[in-house]
């Protein structure tokens, strides 16, 4: 007897070929028929009119921590997400040396600064039982509502070998041999490989350069050679120039790293802008010239446009910004006072805008930003307004104007900045850009810059898009780039398709109504922390291993997730 038969609904079956109609029986977790179904159910339900889709996966996420709190990863499980990749950017909760249990507060508060995650969320929400990266792995196993899968940090590597060291130092032939130990470890226990960052906006909670950012090409190879050694593995980095353009000496070590290892290397994020036509080019240089030196490079790009909340009283990407940082670190009467400074305005816009700001520069409009929730009566109107509009009513200059609003509020006022690549062209440019065999949809961010930003509702919104918005790719091929495309880069095995004998992770959707709701602010993290939440809209049901973890936007507490290990649950895909 099977578990459930879908009937009736129109297949899309990730390979990109024609949708049908068929009915699909799921038994045991995994797809029984494709076809007709004629044996006797549990369970039935008509899907005439609806879509059937394999589950998606989402290739760039930090799920690390939230996942103990909230197991159903809200809201990428509503948006049809079944599969996430975590422990990226070089950035993950294992492994902690037992001899230094302040190395989990070191870990806490850099993942509070870099990954913009609440630090009381951290601190309540997750047990922090682990030592080693297999134990973390452990602590997740038959608790989750989706498949996880998670890269092995860097920066955790650097901390545990060398201490605070890490930070700053350079590691002895041992320590470099140690850490080399201790990679193979996590990817024997089942880490999908190595992540890491060079990145110069990623700090550390005391404001540091984090660990990975000390390490040179010669550490960064070992470790690559290592990932090489073990079945089903990757790697993840991130560099300076992935927020522009690469250097050269960029290209060159994503092209090392990934020929040295036989593996792909990914990264984030390919920004797609026709006013920057240059970018792209230059960046797939990478990817060129690694399969020349037989690696593999993708780039993961974001097909929507993800709003930002800005603001100048907390941490946010304004910070990131060269020269904005010591300004908007200090405390807020001085920031203020110093933001009321013609002269330092003038300084601070002057930085924005030059080409050091990289893809930063896209923030430096300030006329553009819409203000957001207010707190002063002095403000009270403003939301929802454009500050070019009200600083052409007061006579002032817009990036005073905004000051002042901000002032106003004791800088709790919340941005957002207007998109500047919103524009036919670039779109155009993305729908080109996403044909090139190197680059995959992804960049989520999801349980990332929880209250800034919310990336995870990128592929209802994509397909909405897609149906019956700017209609840049069709169904099939849209559904292809969220399934197996993702699928096979990772190597997954026997998930991405909607086909007999594979894993049942399945999203039956309404094509009519697909879409995703606006971003809101809802207090529902440990402490009552805030994050940005969105509503998924048409989406039936959501079955991961067979089991329905969502029905109609609402969790079913099913927690039918697997922690997905490398080796058992990836198969190598090889660049050689």
């Amino acid at each position: 007897m099977l578990d459930h038969v879908i009937k009736g609904a129109t297949v899309v079956d990730g390979s990109g070929a024609p949708g049908f109609i068929a009915d699909v029986g799921i038994r045991d977790g995994r797809i029984s028929v494709v076809g007709t179904v004629t044996e006797e159910a549990r369970s039935v339900e008509d899907a005439t009119g609806l879509v059937l889709t394999p589950g998606f996966v989402d290739p760039h996420t930090h799920y690390d921590a939230q996942l103990f709190w909230d197991p159903y990863a809200t809201p990428s499980l509503n948006h049809g997400v079944t599969t996430v990749a975590g422990g990226n950017c070089g950035f993950t909760l294992a492994p902690l040396h037992p001899d230094r249990p302040e190395d989990a507060d070191y870990t806490r508060r850099m993942m509070s600064r870099v990954e913009g995650m609440a630090l009381v969320a951290l601190e309540e929400g997750a047990p922090w039982n682990w030592h080693s990266f297999g134990e973390y792995l452990d602590a997740l196993e038959g608790r989750i509502a989706v498949n996880a899968g998670f890269m092995v940090g860097h920066c955790a590597l650097r901390r545990y070998v060398m201490g605070p060291d890490a930070v700053g130092g350079q590691p002895s032939q041992e320590q470099l041999a140690a850490m080399v130990r201790l990679l193979r470890e996590a990817m024997d226990a089942g880490a999908w490989g190595l992540s890491t960052t060079q990145s110069s906006s990623h700090s550390d909670g005391d404001g540091q350069p984090v660990a990975s950012r000390h390490a040179q090409p010669a550490e960064l190879l070992a470790l690559s050679r290592a990932v090489g050694e073990c079945e089903g593995t990757q790697i993840e980095a991130i560099v300076a120039g992935c927020l522009d353009q690469f250097s050269d000496a960029e290209i060159d070590l994503f092209v090392e790293m990934s020929a040295v290892a036989g593996r792909p290397l990914n990264w984030n994020v390919l920004t797609i802008d026709a006013a920057v036509p240059e970018r792209v080019p230059r960046q797939l240089l990478a990817s060129e010239q690694a399969r020349k030196a037989g690696g593999r490079v993708v780039a993961l790009t974001m097909p929507i446009l993800t709003p930002m909340n800005m603001s100048l009283g907390t941490f946010c990407a304004l910070n990131l910004i060269p020269g904005w940082g010591p300004v908007l670190g200090l405390p807020v009467p001085e920031r203020i006072e110093k933001l009321r400074d013609p002269d330092v305005r003038t300084e601070l816009l002057r930085r924005a805008r030059s080409k050091e700001a990289g893809v930063f520069r896209r923030l430096s409009n300030f006329g553009r930003y819409v203000i957001g929730d207010t707190y002063s009566e002095a403000n009270a109107g403003l939301t929802g307004r454009v500050v070019n509009d009200i600083a052409e009513e007061r006579g002032q200059e817009p990036f005073a104007c905004l000051v002042e609003i901000c002032a106003n509020d004791g800088l709790r006022t919340v941005l957002w900045p207007m998109p500047t690549d919103n524009d036919p062209a670039s779109w155009a440019l993305r729908a080109e850009t996403w044909q090139h065999e190197d680059v995959l949809l992804g960049g989520s961010d999801a349980g990332a810059h929880l209250d800034r930003m919310c990336g995870a509702p990128y592929t209802t919104r994509f397909l909405g898009d897609c149906l019956r918005g700017r209609k840049l790719v069709g169904l099939e091929q849209a559904v292809k780039m969220l399934t197996d495309d993702p699928a096979r880069l990772f190597g997954l095995r026997e998930r991405g398709q909607v086909r007999e004998g594979w894993h049942a992770d399945l999203v039956l959707l309404d094509p009519e109504r697909i879409d995703a709701g606006p971003a809101t602010l809802v207090h529902d993290l440990p402490g009552d922390s805030p994050r940005l939440d969105s509503r998924a809209l048409g989406v039936r049901a959501v079955w991961v291993n067979g089991v329905e973890a969502i029905r109609d936007d609402v969790v079913t507490g099913a927690v039918p997730g697997r922690v997905l290990r490398s080796g058992r649950d990836t198969e190598t895909v090889s660049t050689r």
